[in-house]
């Protein structure tokens, strides 16, 4: 008898599915419908799910082809989200452990090329000196294309290993740059356009219209319309839980001084903005942007979490 494979989700943990075993044909279902082994958890897993809510297309799609292949499904999927300001003090720690091992990483690799080079050192030490070329049929040939042999072997090595070293030491260095990429002022601010625009969307889809395959496009029914708002109210709530936390960052940011916080109200036509450590001139003010003068006959557009500085002209 078949067992039965339970998908489950939680925010935490992101979307996972129990009841699986070695050889038992789920492995390719899984694989096909775009979810990962994971050797850390020694689970299969829907990669980007953890610190979401559920995906209800890839879990619907995933339990269709489980089911179709013979396999009984059955989910268990929360719909409750963790504060932002939690998920993200679990990023950043889960991104410190990551710098801490790849850290450890680099570290192995270069003692390991360390030794690679005095391998190489002691196999050139045996070849005889001044470049002595081999004697064929005297006693010493094999004995010196042995020699040979070794340092190659040894140089060929010690070269991979200082190049492993190197690959290391580089995704070292790229992971500890992550969590402050994340909080650059200007990502921030991207940050918090982008989910009020997710969120602006979902809104409209609660109210949009329908499309009916026999009439075409028609206005939603009540019943639609609280359909909708019970299926979408959970992620909006959670973008807007997002908003709220990095609003607050990026409040702390202009207070701080790392962030300008320019906007309409502070920006006047015929200002010198700096951007990008070059100044230009305003031409005219947006609801998000400036336009400023290029040295071409057209201007650009520069969203206000990109000004780095402001001069009046009075």
């Amino acid at each position: 008898m078949t067992n039965t494979l339970t998908i489950t989700h939680t925010h935490e943990a992101g979307t996972l599915i129990e009841g699986t075993s070695k050889g038992d044909g789920t492995a390719d279902v899984l694989k096909r419908v775009g979810w990962r082994w994971g050797r850390s958890i020694a689970a299969w897993y829907v990669p980007n799910s953890r610190d979401h809510l559920p995906h209800h297309f890839k879990i619907n799609r995933t339990v269709t082809a489980l089911r179709a292949a013979g396999f009984e499904v059955d989910t268990e999927l929360s719909m409750e989200h963790r504060p932002t300001a939690e998920v993200e003090a679990g990023k950043i720690a889960r991104q410190a452990d990551r710098v801490d091992a790849l850290d450890a990483k680099a570290d192995r690799k270069s003692t390991a090329d360390d030794a690679a080079w005095n391998r190489v050192e002691s196999a050139m030490a045996r070849l005889p000196e001044g470049g002595e070329p081999i004697h064929v049929g005297h006693h010493s040939e094999g004995r010196h294309r042995n020699a040979i042999a070794k340092a190659d072997t040894a140089m060929r090595r010690s070269v991979e290993a200082s190049r492993d070293a190197e690959h290391a030491r580089g995704r070292a260095e790229a992971a500890s740059y992550t969590t402050d990429r994340r909080y650059r002022p200007v990502t921030v601010a991207n940050r918090i356009d982008t989910l009020g625009a997710e969120i602006r969307k979902m809104e409209r889809q609660i109210v949009g219209p329908v499309f009916d395959h026999t009439t075409g496009i028609r206005e939603a029914t009540p019943d639609e319309h609280a359909r909708r708002l019970a299926r979408l109210t959970p992620y909006i709530e959670e973008k807007r839980d997002q908003v709220a936390y990095w609003e607050g960052v990026r409040a702390a940011q202009v207070d701080t001084g790392k962030a300008t916080g320019y906007s309409r109200d502070t920006v006047k036509k015929g200002d010198r903005v700096k951007v990008r450590g070059h100044w230009y001139s305003v031409v005219r003010v947006n609801a998000k942007t400036v336009s400023v003068q290029t040295e071409y006959s057209w201007t650009d557009t520069v969203p206000y979490a990109e000004l780095q500085d402001l001069n009046r002209p009075e």
